[in-house]
């Protein structure tokens, strides 16, 4: 592993991706195997089966744990299985506290999943730290928050958060999804577990599904080890390779998404056609001064209201550059409709609660010329 001392580009580049030692090529080999040859029985080379181990898979893991200054990492098919997995410390009984306007798949796999195995769930604003030191039982074992959250962009202090939750014996994970390890370091900052959909920014290019926690703590790391051998939910081969080679050009991404973000941003809180941006780079964001202090930028990820669904599917049907689609992060413009895509599971009701109307849509700028970008807007604003 490069020195610590080294920044984070060339910590993304080369942690974990050492030269391969046969051949001396520059990329780690996509190791397609499912088993490896044992020298003699209860001797082998470090592998006995590929649902434990892989080599490509490890080296990624050594990687991500790495940018997130963790002490392990473990990869899964997608970020839902790395909630899922993350929420087997837990047993019958036991209380989670989250944030309520969380993407809709992870409230989804909480509460028509894992609340019938008796987990119990809490939602509460954690942007105000308050609510989550109120939330707190003698039951609770986990604190899950998302900042920025999806898509409201409400940001939470990880910091406060975390002082809260080491008082009262509990553990704090948080979803980086939105920001990646460039933007924010959530372990800098107190927390116990960080999780990513690694679909999106890590990933960057929009092409393999994939889900990281990154751990803290020995009996995190072989609590997550076993669930990977027992569940089998493991990240393949050819897709930590796409993986590895998305991270090794997470920097320069990440600045060319901050800027292209602030710059769409920007545009789109005066034109006539949006109604209100959430984007915490503004300075009109209710908490754009603590975005300042915990984050190193403020992404790419922009919401805005169009005042109705009519409106909102006018805009989404003469987008000509973006596309309309699920997911985000990808190195393209990427726009959804929360309320059909992302948050459908979260019905109309609970929706409504967290500010999610049929108006709101949700922009993931790419990272093409800016001025594509803004002028693609423009024209699908104006029609």
């Amino acid at each position: 592993m490069v020195s610590k001392k080294h920044g984070f580009a060339t910590r993304a580049i080369h942690d974990g991706q050492a030269p391969e030692g046969l051949t001396g090529a520059v990329n780690v080999p996509i190791f397609l195997t499912s088993t490896y040859q044992q020298e003699e029985i209860g001797k082998n080379k470090g592998h006995e089966y590929a649902r434990l181990t892989n080599p490509t898979r490890d080296a990624l893991e050594e990687s991500l744990c790495s940018l997130e200054g963790g002490t392990s990492a473990h990869v899964f098919g997608s970020g839902m299985a790395a909630i899922t997995a993350m929420c087997t410390m837990m047993k019958s009984g036991d209380h989670v506290v989250c944030s309520d306007n969380v993407y809709g798949g992870t409230q989804r796999v909480f509460d028509k999943v894992l609340a019938n195995y008796g987990l119990k769930f809490t939602y509460v604003d954690t942007s105000v730290a308050e609510n989550v030191a109120a939330a707190i039982t003698p039951a609770t074992k986990l604190v899950h928050i998302e900042t920025p959250t999806n898509p409201m962009m409400a940001i939470t202090d990880i910091r406060a958060v975390a002082d809260i939750c080491r008082a009262k014996g509990v553990e704090l994970s948080v979803d980086n999804t939105f920001l990646s390890p460039y933007l924010q370091q959530p372990i800098a900052l107190g927390a116990d577990i960080v999780m990513h959909s690694t679909t999106k920014f890590l990933n960057g290019h929009s092409d393999g599904l994939g889900g990281v926690l990154i751990c803290t703590k020995p009996e995190q790391a072989e609590r997550f080890r076993f669930v990977q051998k027992c569940t089998g939910g493991i990240l393949s081969p050819f897709e930590s390779y796409l993986l590895l080679r998305g991270v090794k050009t997470l920097a320069v991404r990440m600045k060319q998404h901050d800027a292209n973000g602030r710059a769409v941003a920007d545009f789109l809180k005066g034109h006539k056609s949006v109604k209100k941006v959430f984007y915490p780079g503004l300075a009109e964001h209710p908490q754009h001064e603590l975005a300042k202090r915990q984050q190193n930028g403020f992404g790419s990820m922009i919401s805005i209201e169009l005042g109705s669904l009519e409106q909102a599917n006018n805009f989404a049907k003469r987008l000509r550059l973006g596309y309309l689609a699920e997911s985000l992060g990808g190195v393209e413009t990427l726009i959804c409709h929360p309320a059909t895509m992302t948050h459908a599971a979260v019905g109309a009701e609970g929706r409504a609660k967290l500010g999610i109307t049929d108006g709101l849509m949700r922009i993931s700028a790419g990272i093409e010329d800016v001025e594509d970008i803004i002028a693609d807007l423009d024209q699908a604003l104006r029609g």
